[in-house]
């Protein structure tokens, strides 16, 4: 009989300022449209919403954004019991407005996420958890939390966990120091039965631009399973031994917000269905599958507005139809 188990996601739980002024810079924005932010929150919304178990571990300021942000995740279902109230620094903040050529103006002014430090982890509750995912895009800029994260990371591994492992880059917060990035990354790489990357995350932290070669880095630093997901075209799927582009499905794409996370929310989710969740990710057929019907969740969000808010169920999924893309 399947089982499901809760799964863990630790990282920055943000205030998303979006610019909705047209082609405009942040210097003459002047309306701008509050949101909930934050890659691990997502995958956690998206486990909840297909029907799972999920907790998150975050801080956020003692402020009006951080209670936001807690009823936001609370509204979804998402178990907040492990967020942690801030009294010294205020919620993490990032404002973002769009040019028409696609550019964006971007500024990140970092708060109350950067200061979780292991003492403000339940190891009670964690232990109960049998996936940990780790998907922070701030998690790796600076201390306490990234040695809170790593340690996390390394300890959890080390009694058998099963780790997901997202690099998450953003260059805006990586200026000139893109290097210490892939240094960090790696790490994380080493120790991940499960990593989530993009092709440009792939090319940065593997050096190689081509999609299996760049796997095989993964693979020889330690991973044991790699998805890149290569957009329209679906994800390359490799578990060191077997590879295969699995299709996604054809969508009207009116906002890729949050896309990558709710892929890797329902891959996580798939496996915590699973009694012993190691084998059935080594089983490449049956990775093929998993990886479908996250390929369909992914896509899913790409039609509709919004990361949490354009979460869909599994019905969703299993009643979707394919819209030709215009």
């Amino acid at each position: 009989m399947k089982v499901s188990t809760s799964i863990f996601c630790i990282g920055e739980l943000l205030i998303d300022f979006f610019c909705t002024d047209v082609d405009i810079d942040l210097v003459e924005g002047h309306h701008f449209e509050k949101q909930a932010g934050g890659a691990p929150a997502n995958v956690c919304a998206t486990v909840v919403k297909l029907g799972g178990n999920a907790l998150f571990c975050g801080k956020v300021g003692n402020d009006p954004f951080g209670e936001f942000l807690i009823n936001t995740l609370a509204e979804t279902k998402v178990d907040t019991s492990m967020i942690v109230r801030d009294t010294q620094h205020p919620t993490t903040l990032a404002f973002v407005s769009l040019k028409a050529d696609g550019e964006r103006d971007f500024t990140f002014n970092r708060g109350a996420d950067a200061y979780l430090q292991e003492v403000d982890i339940d190891k009670a509750k964690l232990k109960k958890c049998s996936i940990l995912h780790f998907g922070s895009a701030t998690a790796l800029l600076q201390n306490p939390f990234q040695e809170t994260y790593l340690n996390t990371m390394k300890s959890e591994k080390d009694i058998g966990k099963f780790i997901s492992f997202d690099p998450n880059f953003r260059k805006d917060l990586w200026v000139g120091r893109v290097q210490v990035f892939v240094d960090l990354a790696k790490e994380g790489i080493a120790l991940a039965d499960f990593v989530k990357v993009s092709e440009e995350e792939l090319e940065v932290i593997s050096g190689k631009k081509d999609v299996l070669k760049g796997a095989k880095v993964f693979h020889d630093l330690g991973a044991k399973i790699v998805a890149v997901t290569l957009g329209k075209e679906g994800t390359f799927i490799s578990n060191g031994q077997r590879f295969e582009i699995v299709p996604s499905i054809a969508v009207k794409s009116i906002d890729s917000t949050g896309a990558g996370d709710a892929f890797v929310g329902a891959t996580l989710y798939q496996l915590a269905k699973e009694v012993d969740i190691k084998s059935a990710s080594e089983d490449f057929n049956q990775l093929k599958q998993i990886i479908s019907f996250s390929n369909k969740v992914g896509a899913l969000v790409c039609t509709k507005v919004g990361a949490i808010s354009a979460l869909p169920s599994v019905a969703d999924v299993e009643n979707i139809e394919e819209i030709s893309v215009t």
